[in-house]
């Protein structure tokens, strides 16, 4: 049964992912972002991180989304169609191909350097002994507090910005 679901949750996250990437309209875009993140919420719950999977939609799926929607329609973005010429055709392809090429690059230092430290890092017994909030919570506010506040500000300066471009449209 858990198979069934993992096939059912995955699948849906990768039409979802690819309506995201294909689909024209900024709005239909982060409607299936929005799906995406509700089927990788079902992929933490099974795997036994219900933590993760409740910040996931709390947070992603409830106030990121609500920003990316409210700046989508601040700047009222239906009306741009700049990939319809061919100098935005042109961009798109040269964005896929920079995004597999440093998709090569790092694929080798994730695998050589980045999993090895996760596998022994978190050994399922004192995960489930301690509890996934309290080892989150252990790494956010020790390890990750920087990485964590970066993020936050940088939300904060995209958000500033896009007002700022919205009002000097008026």
């Amino acid at each position: 049964m858990e198979a069934l679901f993992f096939y059912l949750f995955g699948g849906l996250s990768l039409i979802s992912a690819g309506f995201v990437v294909f689909l024209r309209r900024p709005v239909h875009n982060a409607m299936a972002l929005i799906l995406t993140f509700f089927c990788l919420a079902g992929l933490y719950l099974l795997l036994h991180a219900e933590f993760i999977a409740v910040i996931q939609v709390l947070v992603y799926a409830g106030a990121i989304m609500v920003l990316f929607l409210f700046v989508i329609m601040l700047l009222s973005l239906e009306r741009e169609e700049s990939l319809q010429d061919p100098r935005g055709r042109l961009r798109r392809w040269i964005g896929g191909f920079l995004a597999v090429l440093v998709f090569l690059f790092l694929a080798p230092v994730w695998t050589l350097q980045v999993l090895p430290v996760l596998k022994g890092t978190f050994p399922p017994e004192r995960v489930h002994e301690v509890g996934n909030t309290i080892w989150v919570a252990r790494l956010l506010f020790t390890d990750y507090l920087l990485p964590f506040e970066v993020a936050s500000i940088l939300l904060l300066a995209a958000i500033v910005g896009a007002v700022f471009f919205a009002m000097r449209r008026l």
